[in-house]
């Protein structure tokens, strides 16, 4: 063999590419990191709309407190008895007819807030100015916010099933504090405003 021959069968060899064999097996290698990436992206995206519904539900009942003092009105926060989503709603006098209507809060601060996903209430725990306690997520629920900054104390559950967050609403204090975890977890009560 000449030496001419010898370079033809070597660079032969060198240039030889992959077989579909390899390139199936690199693909499948491929598809199964990225179904594994993908599954945990929608856990996490499922995860993060829970927690933001449960955000907006803890700014929107911030607002209710503050309006409700500066207003000195009444404001409500309505619990869709379809469990579709919550809402912002109070009284006010129409000048026109001259009589008491009640509106719903449409503003650049707040909006009514529709469930996206699987996101729902999984758990509501109301207890009215009446001292009657009402539960349960079939029932149009409310939650009022006085003038004087006190409301009705609530723990609200937002959920999908997986991810879990609870809003608390004191009554002395009309304040909303946000929790992760489930509505059993957090203690309910009074408040000793005494004690600091």
């Amino acid at each position: 063999m000449s030496s001419n021959q010898k370079s033809k069968t070597i660079n032969q060899r060198l240039v030889r590419g992959f077989t579909l064999t390899e390139i199936l097996l690199v693909v499948a290698i491929i598809s199964m990191i990225a179904g594994l990436g993908g599954g945990y992206c929608i856990g996490t995206y499922k995860r993060l709309l829970v927690e933001k519904t449960a955000r907006q539900l803890l700014l929107m009942a911030t607002y209710a407190r503050i309006m409700a003092i500066e207003q000195q009105r009444p404001y409500e926060l309505q619990i869709d008895a379809g469990n579709r989503g919550f809402l912002l709603a109070t009284t006010q006098m129409n000048p026109e007819t001259e009589q008491t209507e009640r509106i719903v809060v449409k503003d650049y601060y707040c909006r009514p807030v529709a469930f996206e996903g699987d996101v729902k209430f999984e758990d509501i725990l109301v207890d009215t100015m009446t001292g009657e306690s009402s539960e349960g997520t079939d029932v149009e629920q409310k939650v009022v916010f006085l003038p004087n900054g006190s409301a009705e104390s609530a723990v609200l559950q937002i959920g999908d099933g997986k991810s879990h967050y609870a809003v608390a609403i004191v009554a002395a204090t009309g304040k909303a504090t946000l929790h992760s975890g489930t509505a059993k977890e957090i203690e309910t009560g009074s408040l000793d405003l005494d004690v600091q």
